[in-house]
C-alpha cells in the first residue's frame, strides 16, 4: 500500500495499519488472512474513496507488535476478534463495516456475532468463519481432509520446523494451491512475504492451528470469549458472503449451508475465476459489496 504505516496501541498490541479514503466517511475495516497481509486489501481500499478505510496488520504480521513479552502468542479466534474490537476502540470507531477473509474473516465474524452493535454490515469471504472447536475432532470426507494437510502438518514439531525453515517458500506454495487460477507476479508475492518476517509470526501461526484442534490451551484471557464462540452464535447484522469459485482450500460447497448462521439480510455471491484471496483477486466485488451494505 502507498499510504504511510500508522501505529496505535490497542489492547495487547501496537497495531500497524494503513488508513485511506475520507477521514469523516463511514468507517470500513478490511482484514487480511493467513498467509497474506495488507497488500491483499490495497486495491479494494482504493475503490472506497468516500469511506474511512482502515487496513491493519494482524497480530504476528508486518510491523504489528505485542506490547509485552509476557502476552501469550496466541492465534486463536477469540483473540483475533478481541484485537479487532480493541483497534476500533483505540481509533474511536463506534461502528464500522467489516470485511475480511480467512483469519480476518474470522475476526470480523467474531465481532459481528458477539458485538453486533459495533457492526454496520459484514462482508465475509467463505461464509461463517467462526470455528466449531468442540467438534473439531470429527473427520470430514476425504476430499475435504486432503485440503487441510498444512493444518495437520502444523500439529507436529516437523511442521513448525518446516514453516520456520522456509516460511516464504511454504506460504508461496499455499498461495498457488489456494488460488490456482490467479497468476500473481513474483513482486506481488514478495511485497506481502516481508510481513512474515515478524518475530511472532511462527508462534502465532502454529498456535492458531493447534488450538483449533484442541491440542494446546488458549490465552486464559480469551477463555470467556471462546466459551461464547463454542455455541456457534448467530450473526445478526446484514451480511454479504463472497466465495471464490476456484478456492483451492475452501471450495464454494463449504458455504452452501451457512445461511442458517445469519438472521438478518443475507446474500451469497460466488465469484468465477477467483480463488481464496478474494480481496486481491476480486477487489471490485469486495468494494461493491461494502457499498451495497452501506446503501442498504
Amino acid at each position: 500500500m502507498t499510504t504511510p504505516v500508522r501505529h496505535v496501541a490497542a489492547g495487547v498490541l501496537e497495531v500497524a495499519y494503513h488508513e485511506t479514503g475520507t477521514p469523516t466517511g463511514t468507517p470500513v475495516i478490511l482484514l487480511h488472512g493467513f498467509p497474506y497481509d495488507v497488500h491483499a486489501c490495497a486495491e479494494a481500499a482504493a475503490l472506497l474513496p468516500a469511506q474511512r478505510v482502515i487496513v491493519p496488520f494482524l497480530r504476528g504480521y508486518g510491523p504489528t507488535r505485542f506490547l509485552s513479552a509476557h502476552t501469550p502468542r496466541s492465534g486463536e479466534q477469540a483473540v483475533l476478534g478481541t484485537d479487532l474490537l480493541a483497534l476500533m476502540d483505540a481509533l474511536g470507531i463506534s461502528q464500522a463495516v467489516l470485511a475480511g477473509y480467512d483469519w480476518g474473516g474470522r475476526a470480523a465474524c467474531v465481532v459481528a456475532a458477539l458485538h453486533p452493535d459495533r457492526v454496520l454490515g459484514l462482508v465475509s469471504c467463505t461464509g461463517y468463519n467462526i470455528q466449531d472447536i468442540p467438534h473439531a475432532g470429527e473427520p470430514h470426507p476425504p476430499e475435504a481432509e486432503h485440503r487441510l494437510w498444512y493444518q495437520y502438518y502444523f500439529q507436529t514439531e516437523r511442521g513448525r520446523a518446516g514453516l520456520s525453515q522456509d516460511r516464504r517458500g511454504f506460504c508461496r506454495y499455499l498461495w498457488q494451491l489456494w488460488s490456482p487460477t490467479w497468476r500473481f507476479a513474483g513482486a506481488t508475492y514478495d511485497a506481502t512475504a516481508a510481513a512474515f518476517d515478524n518475530p511472532d509470526f511462527i508462534d502465532v501461526v502454529i498456535h492458531s492451528y493447534r488450538h483449533r484442534f484442541g491440542h494446546v490451551p488458549g490465552d486464559p484471557a480469551a477463555l470467556p470469549t471462546e466459551r461464547l464462540l463454542a455455541g456457534q452464535p448467530a450473526i445478526t447484522v446484514p451480511t454479504i458472503v463472497l466465495h471464490g469459485a476456484d478456492d483451492g482450500v475452501s471450495p464454494p460447497a463449504h458455504s452452501a449451508s451457512h445461511a442458517r448462521h445469519f438472521t438478518s439480510r443475507y446474500e451469497r455471491r460466488i465469484l468465477p475465476g477467483t480463488g481464496h484471496n478474494v480481496p486481491q483477486e476480486a477487489p471490485r466485488d469486495v468494494a461493491d459489496s461494502i457499498v451495497a451494505l452501506l446503501q442498504g
